[in-house]
């Protein structure tokens, strides 16, 4: 890409990505295109804008660490594979585990390269309310925050994350695709659905509901009729998640071999490389 990228600059660019929860595939997916995507030159000087995902959230502002959490990524997912019940399994510390990866993986200054470039969403779970913290005083900080958008009441454990007096929860739950005022957001999601950067289901159009900000397909697209309307936005429904959808939830929460990773890893690339072409960010 170095050779044939346009270096024109553009609109001043943000990238937000949801995750899926857990540290399944889907997760690798979007880190996947969110690294391709990071390497457009005015994304590099901009803002880029994230919620959830550990491995996507390290490596926005430090690019030099993506073999690290890659590594780290493969290895969480195959201890989590090996405990009876997953991440859920009684005794076992999803959140602990998470931590640890963070401190082996940020270097002493990541605070003070996320600042202002890193945009974390995160619930309060006083108020129910969605907050985006951009501002880290501290290394430590930037861990409790990024814990905080990686903690799913009952999936990853009881008692949530403790910030600043407050304790705080997914930001995905209130805003998965936090939007800047200013320029243009680039919208990645693990999910086939009204995104940049997602997988594409074959089939027509379907019909789509607004989850926390993002719509997302409910309908299997190869039965949708090609002559019926446009896609739809329903009230959000959990029974009516396409099956398409349903697998790739099941997958993140539960991840699956090493292989599979690795195969959606390409895919998040593919998808990524297309969303570029279609802009004609790069030849």
């Amino acid at each position: 890409m170095k050779n044939n990228t346009k270096l024109d600059r553009g609109p001043p660019l943000a990238c937000v990505g949801t995750r899926s929860g857990g540290c399944g595939k889907e997760r690798v997916r979007g880190r996947r295109a969110w690294g391709l995507l990071a390497q457009v030159p005015w994304a590099r000087d901009g803002t880029l804008e994230s919620q959830g995902s550990f491995r996507r959230n390290v490596q926005s502002p430090v690019p030099v660490l993506f073999q690290e959490c890659n590594q780290f990524t493969y290895a969480f997912a195959e201890d989590t594979r090996r405990q009876s019940l997953g991440a859920v399994t009684p005794g076992y510390d999803f959140m602990a585990r998470l931590r640890r990866g963070m401190e082996s993986i940020l270097p002493p200054n990541a605070h003070e390269l996320a600042h202002s470039r890193l945009h974390v969403s995160i619930t309060s779970t006083r108020t129910g309310e969605n907050a985006l913290v951009s501002s880290f005083s501290s290394r430590e900080d930037l861990i409790k925050v990024l814990l905080a958008s990686s903690f799913v009441p009952l999936y990853t454990g009881l008692k949530p994350v403790e910030y600043q007096g407050q304790t705080w929860v997914d930001g995905g739950l209130t805003n998965s695709l936090p939007i800047l005022p200013v320029g243009r957001t680039v919208t990645v999601s693990p999910f086939s659905g009204r995104l940049d950067v997602s997988p594409q289901d074959e089939g027509q159009p379907g019909v789509y509901v607004t989850i926390a900000n993002q719509d997302v397909r409910v309908t299997d697209t190869k039965h949708a009729d090609p002559h019926g309307p446009a896609p739809q936005l329903l009230p959000v429904s959990p029974s009516q998640l396409s099956v398409a959808n349903l697998v790739r939830l099941s997958q993140a929460l539960f991840p699956p071999s090493q292989r599979e990773m690795e195969s959606l890893h390409r895919r998040g690339f593919a998808d990524a490389v297309a969303f570029l072409l279609k802009e004609n960010w790069f030849a």
